[in-house]
């Protein structure tokens, strides 16, 4: 087993740490957390670690749960003592930072991994193979206001997510970006909308809001034969494809065009299996260890995320 030990145990760190101690893969030899006070509200029994450097030492791996200003720190002080890093989302908040830790990565030929926990939700999964060469794409990532993650921009909080399946599905580079962003309750904004172009053709349009009523992460993906759409938060899919009507099915449902031209369409909704997204990244991280391979979401990943929302972030402050 893998000797690991996780760094903040706040929200989430603390979802990270129970998870682990379930897990086949990781011996969990304890936690930091630089507020003590997290010692008392944890409910398991783990060892906490008063110094962070003894945890990184007894490890082999380290998660990093923490907030997000003090990621790069942390993740440089446990490559530099060749430890592999499980990073949460976003990497960090600078891309310079993000270049340095994606440079220590290679340079010690460790394994880096980043928490975009989306890319492992069965809705997505399960539709992945049908996804191919969109030409437009919708992402709605709106969410009730909590305190918890307002020390980043609604960008790097919760459009990220969205950024980075984006980024994996397109698979092209950026062409140009515009944004505009609104600031309610915070000081940096709390609802972004941004529309990127690639150079394939493909434009996304991305809106990100951390002060609805109610919450909502979907996508769509619309290509020439069919529209998919993904709906995270309850882990559904469905897929509308359309093919010439070739008249052998009298309850097909049809759709006729301005030319007379029938097209039949074909709706499914596809079976996504029960698995905890967390869980499947804590699998994919152990995997990536063991045989040295490549996660499935790199610090490479994780840098080409924040570079994008970096130029969202920017371009929303210059219109605002």
């Amino acid at each position: 087993m893998i000797k690991a030990g996780v760094v903040g145990v706040g929200h989430l760190g603390s979802i990270h740490l129970k998870l682990l101690t379930e897990s086949p893969h990781f011996d969990v030899i304890g936690c930091f957390d630089s507020n003590s006070k997290t010692k008392e509200s944890l409910d398991l029994d783990i060892h906490f670690f008063e110094n962070i450097n003894n945890l990184i030492n007894q490890c082999e791996a380290i998660f990093i749960c923490s907030v997000t200003p003090t990621h790069f720190k942390i993740a440089e002080l446990c490559l530099k003592k060749n430890k592999h890093v499980f990073i949460e989302k976003p990497i960090t908040n600078k891309v310079e930072q993000a270049e340095i830790l994606v440079n220590l990565i290679n340079e010690k030929n460790l394994i880096g991994q980043v928490g975009h926990v989306e890319r492992f939700n069965p809705a997505l999964t399960s539709v992945y193979d049908t996804i191919s060469d969109p030409k437009f794409i919708e992402c709605h990532r709106l969410a009730q206001f909590n305190p918890r993650g307002n020390d980043v921009s609604v960008v790097l909080d919760l459009m990220i997510h969205d950024i980075d399946v984006v980024l994996k599905i397109v698979n092209s580079g950026v062409k140009k970006v515009d944004a505009s962003g609104v600031c309610v309750i915070s000081n940096t904004p709390d609802i972004t909308n941004a529309r990127v172009e690639f150079n394939n053709g493909c434009v996304a349009n991305f809106t990100a809001s951390r002060i609805s009523l109610k919450n909502m992460r979907k996508s769509r993906f619309f290509q020439n034969d069919a529209y998919i759409a993904v709906d995270f938060f309850e882990k559904k899919s469905e897929v509308v494809k359309i093919s010439n009507f070739k008249g052998d099915d009298n309850y097909a449902m049809l759709i006729e065009n301005a030319e007379g031209i029938k097209k039949q369409i074909y709706y499914t909704n596809p079976e996504t299996k029960s698995v905890n997204a967390i869980l499947e990244e804590h699998n994919d991280f152990a995997y990536s260890i063991k045989n040295n391979s490549i996660p499935m979401v790199s610090f490479e990943d994780g840098l080409k995320a924040l570079k994008l929302a970096t130029q969202i972030i920017e371009k929303a402050n210059e219109n605002s």
